[in-house]
């Protein structure tokens, strides 16, 4: 195993169009002082991979929130993933038909959403689908699957998503990378 990332931590609209600004060094710094070890961040939307022996990844990002409004002064909203967890969500993708990975995304949740929660979700991929939208989304476990035909960028779904749900999306290309990063496969 030596020196594999275990976790990885996602962090919520950081470096968004000059929005709270954090800079990846100083963000391994503030990780790696909660006592994390082989800190290393991926691209500079907030994807922190480290290595820790506590499981509760909930207390593992509460912790992160408060070492981060501590470092920055900023209140932003954390998910942490095991690396299994995150092998499982890939492993897990409704859409393997897709072949473009910017089409579809993953928000990960805090939490299995609760049901309201779930209806609020339905909702919102009925609301959509009836003014014309192809995007469909699917909830599993701590994860939404958001597939976006037309692109994501303009996605009126992923947009109603990421308001209700107090999640962080990454892409494909992103989430498999960051498992990447942690080193084997699936």
């Amino acid at each position: 195993m030596g020196g594999m990332a275990t976790h990885v931590a996602l962090l919520r609209g950081i470096n968004l169009g000059g929005r709270n600004k954090v800079a990846m060094p100083a963000l391994r710094e503030a990780v790696a002082s909660l006592g994390h070890a082989g800190v290393s961040t991926y691209i500079s939307s907030g994807n922190v991979l480290f290595s820790t022996a506590a499981a509760d990844t909930a207390a593992l990002a509460a912790a992160l929130e408060k070492a981060i409004e501590r470092a920055f002064g900023i209140a932003v909203p954390v998910v942490v993933l095991s690396r299994d967890e995150l092998a499982a969500i890939l492993r897990g993708n409704p859409y393997p038909g897709e072949p473009d990975p910017r089409r579809v995304h993953v928000v990960f949740l805090g939490a299995a959403p609760t049901p309201g929660l779930l209806d609020r979700i339905a909702t919102a991929q009925q609301a959509v689908a009836a003014r014309g939208s192809g995007d469909t989304v699917t909830a599993a476990g701590r994860a939404l699957y958001l597939h976006t035909p037309d692109g994501y960028g303009t996605s009126e779904l992923a947009q109603r998503l990421l308001r209700i749900s107090e999640g962080t999306a990454r892409n494909w290309a992103t989430a498999t990378r960051l498992l990447a990063l942690c080193g084997g496969e699936g």
